[in-house]
């Protein structure tokens, strides 16, 4: 009965893609870009053509909410429709649409919830070049914090003033909102990004965790020296020194358990000229697995290994460590639903772990969460070849539709008046 119009939401997924940043690759909409705060307008429109009441929460998420018969703590779910530079078209969009159409086919079935549906699109959850990751749930989540709002980026720009900028208040971030209270529970559709599902030949992924992820910032302090002049055996070359940290990065990453991956994103130098030896060099990279054992071991090991790489090649080397979260298991009870919920309807699916971090990951501390995955053509994402055919997408939004149903069921204990 919930089956989502298949055609309608392949042309909201494609109508979204087209409120893009026109100097960039593929399809981007970077946190406050222009075509961002468009595609915002565009989504509260589209919620409130869905029969939802829409409001902006103080920490700038997009919220439309369906009364249920009873009130009462809210069930909930969404995404996100920002994106990475050069990203493609489902990545958080599938989550943030889909629910949009759960609460269009609940409308037009005629069917109520128990419980209020909160449909949310999360303010940021790629990363910025401010505070990392998920800027929207870790605020509505409480987690976000006023020396967070001090963090500048690249420009020397505040998050706080960036904040203000895009219309939202900073000092509202900060209030206790809708989502420190209490939840009936939270799903979240999203696209794998991965080649897990696609090679199984399976249709849905029901999420057990969200990986944990740590992240390294290494700085190596050497002497810039000339080219030409300078004995090999005199040098105190801090780019040597940083581009071995790369191979015992990756080495460490080859060696984890399978779900264990260790990637270096960024390398800058200080000079960066050809005929200088470097005297600087700037080491950005992240450690994910969902095993929180291993990522400590990890971040042990590679700590030893760049004390030592520094001392042999004659360098300072100073280590910040920051993490978007911890490992995150998905609650049990929303994943028995899930997969329970999934053989009604004769759909394969798999449990499996998310490699990547998600919105999910911080609702998950406030209430029972779990995560939903389709398929994505290739394992590709973050990139234009993102892709996942329409009836895949249809696929998830009818699960999502009956388990947020079924969850809202489960725990109904009154009677019909």
């Amino acid at each position: 009965m919930l089956e989502p119009h298949q055609e309608r939401l392949w042309s909201d997924v494609h109508e979204l893609a087209e409120l893009s940043e026109p100097d960039s690759a593929g399809w981007t909409r970077r946190l406050f870009s222009e075509p961002y705060r468009a595609s915002r307008a565009w989504v509260r429109a589209r919620m409130r053509d869905a029969g939802l009441e829409v409001v902006t929460d103080p920490a700038g998420n997009i919220v439309g909410r369906l009364a249920g018969r009873r009130g009462g703590p809210p069930l909930v779910t969404g995404s996100h429709t920002d994106t990475v530079e050069g990203g493609g078209r489902f990545d958080g969009v599938v989550g943030v649409l889909g629910a949009i159409e759960v609460a269009r086919r609940l409308r037009e079935t005629g069917t109520r919830l128990d419980h209020d549906l909160l449909v949310v699109d999360f303010l940021g959850e790629e990363a910025n070049p401010h505070s990392g990751t998920c800027l929207g749930s870790q605020a509505a989540t409480g987690v976000l914090t006023a020396a967070d709002l001090d963090l500048r980026d690249g420009k020397g720009t505040r998050l706080g003033d960036a904040l203000r900028g895009f219309g939202v208040d900073p000092e509202g971030v900060l209030r206790p909102g809708w989502a420190t209270g209490p939840l009936h529970g939270y799903v979240e559709l999203h696209i794998e990004q991965g080649p897990t599902l696609r090679r199984r030949g399976v249709e849905i992924g029901v999420v057990t965790a969200i990986v944990g992820i740590d992240r390294l910032l290494a700085t190596f302090i050497g002497r810039a020296d000339h080219a030409g002049t300078c004995r090999m055996d005199e040098r105190k070359d801090a780019l040597v020194a940083a581009a071995k940290t790369v191979l015992a990065v990756e080495r460490i990453g080859c060696t984890g358990p399978e779900s264990a991956v260790a990637t270096c994103g960024t390398l800058g130098l200080e000079p960066a000229a050809e005929n200088v030896v470097p005297g600087r060099a700037v080491l950005a990279a992240e450690f994910r697995s969902d095993d929180q054992a291993w990522l400590s071991r990890a971040q042990r090991r590679i700590a030893e290994e760049i004390g030592s790489l520094a001392a042999e090649n004659g360098v300072e080397a100073l280590l910040e460590w920051s993490s978007d979260n911890d490992v995150v298991p998905t609650a049990t009870s929303v994943q028995d639903l899930t997969a329970a919920t999934a053989d009604e309807l004769g759909l394969p699916w798999v449990a499996m772990p998310s490699a990547a971090g998600h919105d999910a990951a911080h609702l998950a501390a406030r209430c029972p969460a779990g995560m939903i995955f389709v398929p994505s053509h290739d394992g590709r994402s973050h990139c234009p070849e993102e892709w996942t055919e329409p009836d895949e997408i249809a696929t998830g939004v009818h699960l999502l539709a009956a388990t947020l149903l079924r969850m809202d069921q489960r725990t109904s204990v009154r009677p019909e008046p």
